[in-house]
């Protein structure tokens, strides 16, 4: 079986990096893995999609075209955005930064697009930057999809990320690991 994951960001927010950061945790469990990304005007700010696909058995399927499992949606306002659900199915999970309560967002007429049932929130811009200092919410909404998806205990998980970020200075090492600890805590 072979899990989809679709990213929403703006460029510049970590969503390529996030996606090839689940391909490397996931590669390391002896999956086969899958992460690139589309973006349309090349410049920070910009609406793009990053995309990731893992499997037990080898990805032949090399197209952009998924039906998501998990949408993550890292920018607030993107959530808005209808286009968001193309291409999902009955059973899709969004995990969606915004600092609205998951009633407070179904509650607004421009949601409506979203379903109670499939939607976890969680405030991952504020999450990175009062723990790692800049609003990069990717490593938060990477953990909030563990937390949520349980495709790996968070342990694991938390184990393969340090190690993925062991190239990069301890106080970032720090602040992204504190940062995945608490957005497991928030997600809801």
């Amino acid at each position: 079986m072979q899990l989809n994951v679709r990213w929403h960001s703006r460029a510049g927010q970590g969503a390529v990096t996030g996606a090839k950061a689940l391909a490397e945790v996931m590669s390391q469990q002896g999956k086969y893995v899958q992460a690139y990304s589309v973006y349309g005007a090349e410049k920070r700010g910009a609406p793009m999609t990053a995309y990731d696909k893992i499997s037990d058995e080898e990805i032949n399927d090399h197209s952009k075209w998924m039906a998501p499992d998990y949408i993550l949606v890292i920018d607030p306002s993107l959530v808005f955005n209808p286009e968001i659900v193309n291409d999902t199915h009955e059973n899709t999970k969004f995990i969606v930064t915004t600092h609205l309560s998951k009633d407070e967002l179904l509650a607004m007429p421009q949601a409506s697009h979203l379903k109670d049932k499939n939607l976890f929130v969680l405030d991952a811009i504020k999450i990175s930057q009062e723990t790692i200092g800049r609003a990069i919410p990717n490593t938060p909404t990477l953990a909030a999809f563990f937390k949520v998806s349980e495709v790996l205990p968070a342990e694991s998980f938390l184990n393969s990320m340090e190690e993925i970020l062991s190239k990069f200075p301890q106080k970032i090492i720090d602040g992204n690991m504190a940062a995945m600890k608490r957005a497991m805590e928030e997600v809801n």
